[in-house]
């Protein structure tokens, strides 16, 4: 009976999103996003303090209000769980063109795909960067967000080495040496991207 509760439940929510990925303005994905969470428009105001509120979530939604400040946006992505990029363009449509309204003539050579790559600075994503600074800014962002899944993993290895020698009766050695091996190796790619990062005058500690 659960398990069938459960899988309604994540079928409404599919359907909402798949509207979120395809809906034809900023306001239908805004409006698909709250729906998809169970939210009403008050309910989205309440939970993100009255920035935007009800009224603004409401003209934003029926398209009265076509442009939206960023804090709020911010706002209504991070009280519905859902990454920017989904308000952003309608994802659904990777080779169409961007509805935001606003937009400089420069975004008209994008399509939704190269827009999200380039929102969102993915190193291998469909955009191409027009210029060295551009190129070498996206691949510091890359670095940056590899720096910090090595130091989790580098904290991973720590706990696990520390458990594995607490044991009273101790581990396979081969175990224990292999986790030895990829702390070191993830400590040396730390220093590594460390190192490039405050090359590109980054402050990294």
């Amino acid at each position: 009976m659960h398990s069938r509760c459960f899988d309604k439940r994540n079928a409404r929510y599919a359907s909402e999103m798949t509207d979120l990925r395809s809906a034809g303005s900023l306001g239908e994905r805004i409006q698909a996003a709250r729906k998809a969470r169970g939210m009403s428009a008050r309910e989205l105001a309440e939970a993100i303090d009255g920035i935007p509120t009800q009224s603004t979530i409401e003209n934003i939604e029926t398209g009265r209000k076509a442009s939206v400040d960023v804090v709020q946006l911010l706002n209504i992505a991070m009280a519905t769980r859902t990454p920017l990029s989904f308000f952003l363009a309608p994802l659904a449509r990777p080779d169409g063109p961007l509805d935001l309204p606003g937009l400089s003539p420069q975004f008209d050579s994008l399509n939704v795909a190269e827009f999200e790559s380039w929102i969102t600075g993915a190193q291998d994503g469909s955009y191409r960067p027009a210029s060295l600074e551009e190129r070498n800014a996206i691949s510091e962002l890359q670095a940056f967000r590899d720096l910090r899944a090595q130091l989790s993993e580098v904290r991973r290895l720590e706990v696990a080495l520390e458990l594995q020698r607490d044991i009273p009766n101790g581990l396979d050695d081969s175990l224990v040496a292999a986790n030895e091996d990829k702390l070191e190796r993830a400590r040396r790619e730390v220093d590594r991207l460390r190192t490039f990062l405050r090359s590109a005058g980054w402050s990294i500690p």
